[in-house]
């Protein structure tokens, strides 16, 4: 049974990142995350100030702030709790210039385009300009079969948990289900689709044959 998943994510995967490819991106399959680590760690060797998205793939289930902490990089993190509203602001604009931005994305379709949703934008700027690299790290199970399931997917799998993660009071965290909500604390008004790498960029998709993240 693991050796058929193992096919399946490495053909899935394959298909991906030849469609990523033709569209200007870099890309690359890993297998097991550890693997992606080491990949990921002599990336980070380059650069020195280093921003993060708010990703549980990265912060969470990798650990990729510390591994950076360690190597007495510049951390950008805007997403400690001990910060102020008033820093975590500041961090986030710094993001927008750093030397490698380091983050996830919502969805990865099998014709190659990254597909976010954001509550604030800061994520999804630093994705299309300003960093001198940006890295974007996904697990198999963001992959999806094209823009609409994408967007379904983050409406309905990845933005209920994310509220509920960040305590915020719309009704996805109560029930679970996106109703398109007004609520001053909805965290879906901000929608991306980056359909082939943008001028001036230079983006990076690592896919982990592992679920990760939400």
């Amino acid at each position: 049974m693991e050796s058929v998943k193992k096919w399946f994510n490495e053909r899935i995967a394959s298909v991906v990142i030849e469609n990523l490819e033709k569209n200007g991106f870099k890309a690359v399959y890993f297998e097991k995350s550890d693997t992606a680590i080491k990949y990921i760690e002599s990336i980070v060797e380059d650069y020195f100030t280093i921003g993060f998205g708010g990703s549980m793939t990265v912060l969470q289930d990798l650990g990729i702030a510390q591994l950076v902490s360690d190597k007495g990089k510049e951390i950008l993190n805007h997403n400690l709790s001990t910060l102020s509203p008033e820093e975590k602001l500041a961090i986030r604009k710094k993001q927008l210039t750093c030397d490698l931005f380091i983050t996830s994305t919502n969805a990865l379709t099998k014709d190659g385009k990254l597909i976010n949703i954001d509550g604030v934008g800061n994520r999804v700027s630093a994705m299309i300009f300003g960093p001198k690299k940006t890295l974007v790290i996904a697990g198999i199970n963001k992959i999806v079969k094209d823009v609409n399931a994408g967007i379904s997917r983050i409406k309905e799998i990845a933005s209920p948990m994310n509220t509920k993660r960040l305590n915020v009071n719309t009704p996805c965290a109560v029930t679970g289900e996106c109703s398109d909500c007004n609520s001053p604390q909805r965290i879906c008004k901000v929608t991306t689709i980056i359909e082939k790498k943008p001028n001036f960029s230079d983006i990076e998709v690592v896919i982990i044959g592992e679920n990760l993240g939400y």
